[in-house]
């Protein structure tokens, strides 16, 4: 259980896929985690379709990729507002996007979770969130076997865009409104004379009907200048009508498996954290779903947050820490909102965007425009701000493969444990001595890289570093060159920010001389 006179070290509301993957996150750091779940089971909505190259890699980071891509299918392409982009293999292990739909991610995640330990509480909607010096208590609306209320030393929001955690921690969600309505549902299209229809464009908006899997469709509808009242529910008929509307036909749409509604209506939280309370996901950030990117942004902002948060908890880090979440996630989360801004305007039905999209459509066919607009969409472009000392400082490392003793590895495989790691390339002695009151907490590994250059997203080829310091989300927090220096002040001023202080020579025993993972 948690912390002395709590429940647990950490309430998460809400078993999405954020959700779900913060607690796995903070488990694998040593947290005892709680999720409460309002649902009473796993939505069958099948909203999100897609995994991109940075979700896939954190996953793969993690040991337990293998799991989705059985219960997916990669497609070698994405769109920028319905045009067209192609994926670079040379740019991660990972570079198509993985097409699974949103309830399997939501399966997978929670066995994930239930494997770690993870306790889930369903039919428990938050009603009251109050914090003191001390912890945060979560008051339940709850049936069945989940309690009144739940005693934390964190809270954290992944409850969705209408997020209750954000609206009872008091914290703004400032943005811009709706300038369109779209329907989307699964439904059987039988006559339907086409295998698929993508983004056809019509006066008053668009329309799609993709088969996902065999015998129904997923249509979307979208209506520009047609804002509809998000409080009125959301009807099949709805549907049906507004796809006549554009289409001039049904096509024969029947047995819906479920409706819902969504618009460009971009809106994020004007902090992440409010003393122990803070969100992530949904709660955190809303936009078009243009491009596949929310799942995806919620899954990262979990794994940015986990690590830092199990560190607090555990007594590895600072409590300060937990202020590089915003720092780092809100400008990644406010550049989505402004390229599915992009995005959604690209999508007016009038004769000035269509031009537009012809001129836009014209320069995609370069591969520097192609590049910029897919990594920006699968964030293989995201560099987190700090020390721009060395070209993959901020930036994920790349998932190398390195010859050991035992054999070769790659640096993903590093990573399985969810603990940052030391990486020594070229058999210097200086980063050993300078990491040397931090071996409690980050992995010394001496390894060589089997490829004497490493491929950077957006920046190309690069020398292979001498060393570098990972984080345990995969991001550099620090490198060197073999001319530059091989540890020292700037290593001991990463290791302090991230880790916090070393430990004292007196402290530093023979079994945390050189880490768990020395070859």
């Amino acid at each position: 259980m948690g912390h002395t006179g709590t429940d647990t070290d950490v309430v998460i509301v809400g078993a999405g896929p954020t959700g779900l993957m913060l607690a796995c996150e903070l488990r694998l750091a040593g947290a005892d985690v709680t999720v409460a779940e309002r649902l009473s089971r796993r939505s069958d909505e099948t909203r999100a379709g897609g995994l991109h190259s940075r979700t896939l890699e954190v996953l793969d980071q993690r040991g337990v990729l293998d799991r989705f891509l059985a219960a997916g299918e990669l497609q070698p392409v994405g769109h920028f507002s319905g045009l067209y982009l192609e994926f670079d293999p040379s740019e991660s292990r990972h570079p198509y996007p993985l097409m699974i739909l949103q309830p399997a991610v939501e399966r997978l995640l929670e066995e994930w979770a239930v494997e770690l330990g993870v306790r889930i509480h369903r039919s428990a909607g938050v009603s009251r969130v109050e914090q003191d010096a001390n912890g945060v208590t979560a008051g339940l609306d709850a049936t069945g076997t989940a309690p009144a209320a739940l005693r934390a030393r964190y809270l954290v929001g992944c409850d969705g865009g209408r997020s209750t955690v954000r609206k009872l921690a008091g914290i703004g969600f400032p943005g811009t409104p709706a300038t369109m309505t779209a329907l989307i549902g699964d439904v059987e299209l039988p006559d339907l004379p086409e295998e698929y229809v993508w983004g056809r464009r019509v006066a008053g908006g668009n329309f799609s009907a993709i088969a996902f899997e065999p015998g129904w469709h997923r249509v979307i509808t979208s209506e520009y200048d047609r804002v509809a009242d998000g409080t009125d529910p959301v009807t099949f008929e709805q549907l049906r009508k507004s796809l006549i509307r554009l289409a001039g036909t049904d096509y024969g749409m029947r047995a819906p498996r479920w409706v819902s509604r969504f618009n460009d209506a971009a809106r994020q939280a004007d902090r992440y954290r409010a003393g122990r309370v803070l969100l992530a996901g949904d709660a955190a950030h809303i936009h078009f779903p243009a491009g596949g990117q929310g799942l995806n942004l919620g899954v990262q902002d979990a794994v940015n947050l986990g690590w830092k948060l199990g560190a607090v908890i555990r007594g590895r880090a600072p409590e300060s820490l937990l202020d590089s979440y915003h720092t780092e996630r809100h400008p990644v989360a406010e550049a989505v909102l402004h390229n599915t801004r992009a995005q959604s305007a690209l999508g007016r039905p009038d004769a000035q965007t269509e031009a537009l999209r012809d001129v836009f459509a014209s320069v995609m066919v370069y591969d520097d425009v192609n590049r910029y607009l897919r990594n920006m969409l699968t964030a293989l472009d995201l560099r987190y701000p700090g020390d721009g000392g060395h070209v993959l400082t901020g930036r994920r490392v790349p998932d190398a493969g390195l010859g050991t003793p035992d054999g070769t590895t790659r640096v993903y495989e590093l990573l399985a444990a969810a603990r940052p790691v030391l990486l020594e390339l070229r058999g210097g002695a200086g980063t050993a001595v300078a990491a040397r009151g931090w071996t409690d907490r980050v992995d010394l590994v001496e390894a060589r890289s089997t490829d004497s250059d490493w491929t950077v997203p957006g920046v190309g080829g690069i020398p292979a570093p001498a060393a570098l310091l990972v984080r345990p989300d995969g991001h550099v927090a620090w490198a060197a060159d073999g001319d530059g220096p091989g540890g020292g002040p700037a290593l001991r001023a990463a290791l302090t920010t991230w880790f916090g202080p070393p430990l004292p020579d007196s402290a530093i025993g023979p079994s945390q001389e050189s880490g768990r993972g020395t070859f």
